[in-house]
């Protein structure tokens, strides 16, 4: 068995070169991050605003148990991170393998058709999405002409028909930019790995579950997390379709830290205590997603 190779000691030239380029990358990340982060903390541990602040200790955090609205927030906030998350991931992944077909006409066509809706404006698409599902939308008007509903649906006004639009505007959005690391994923796959499937009369929907899928297994982690994390942070799709409603039915928890601190009587202080609660609802769920997705060797 061959032995891995000794590290190269550095010289002091370059040891100190390295240095050189870490150090301001480090000290930006102390100044922009691990700061604010701790001025965050020792806010949440006040209440108020401005010099009206005081220190009430851990007041805030439990006064988020008895705070139906902070409740509905995080039911909302996990309901579509839950949902949209699993279907937004599988669409990918199913989308990629037909644009990687090489027998496929227009494929770079196809791949930028579904990366447009990730660069468009969260405000403007936003706005159509809230235009095209209104009462009288064409989206009511499709389903009504085609016989499928015989009254249009409310998908602004109503509780369930809301939070459905929500997790359709997200998932038309961001499924693009997932197709294009699954499509990196796939261009990387030895072609005679698939060959030798052929070969072996393996069908298509075997080589997508016993050989597309377990190759892509450090993509399908890294785009669960990054899709986590941005689905727990979800404001501008909520605040812009439906403004939270109807009756705080699709508020999210940081729809609710913006109210908290612009929108309410402000209160920087309890506003603070929510926002670490998506973040220490980030580290569980990328902790659980490493250990349960991660390397089989670790």
């Amino acid at each position: 068995m061959k032995r891995p190779a000794k590290p190269k000691n550095l010289t002091p030239k370059e040891n100190l070169w390295g240095w050189g380029f870490v150090t301001p990358a480090a000290l930006l990340i102390i100044l922009l991050v691990f700061i604010p982060v701790i001025q965050a903390f020792f806010t949440s541990l006040q209440s108020g605003m401005g010099n009206q602040m005081r220190f009430v200790g851990f007041d805030n955090y439990i006064r988020m148990f008895s705070d139906a609205t902070f409740r509905k927030a995080a039911f909302n906030t996990f309901l579509y991170l839950i949902i949209q998350v699993p279907v937004m991931i599988i669409l990918a992944m199913i989308i990629s393998v037909m644009l990687n077909d090489k027998k496929l006409k227009f494929r770079g066509l196809y791949r930028t058709a579904i990366f447009l809706p990730c660069i468009t404006s969260l405000v403007a698409y936003s706005i159509i999405m809230k235009g095209m599902f209104a009462d009288d939308g064409i989206v009511n008007t499709i389903l009504m002409n085609l016989s499928i509903i015989s009254e249009p649906i409310s998908w602004l006004t109503h509780p369930f028909w809301a939070k459905v639009l929500i997790i359709i505007s997200i998932t038309w959005r961001w499924t693009g930019y997932n197709v294009i690391f699954f499509l990196s994923g796939l261009q990387n796959i030895d072609p005679s790995v698939y060959e030798a499937a052929d070969i072996d009369g393996t069908s298509a929907l075997n080589k997508f579950f016993k050989i597309t899928v377990p190759m892509l297994k450090p993509i399908i982690l890294f785009t669960t997390i990054t899709s986590t994390i941005g689905t727990l942070q979800l404001f501008d799709e909520v605040v812009n379709i439906t403004g939270g409603g109807p009756a705080n039915a699709t508020i999210t928890l940081s729809q609710y830290i913006y109210n908290l601190s612009f929108k309410y009587t402000p209160n920087f202080g309890y506003a603070a205590a929510v926002s670490f609660v998506i973040v220490i609802a980030i580290v569980i769920l990328s902790v659980i997603q490493l250990k349960v997705g991660g390397n089989d060797d670790d």
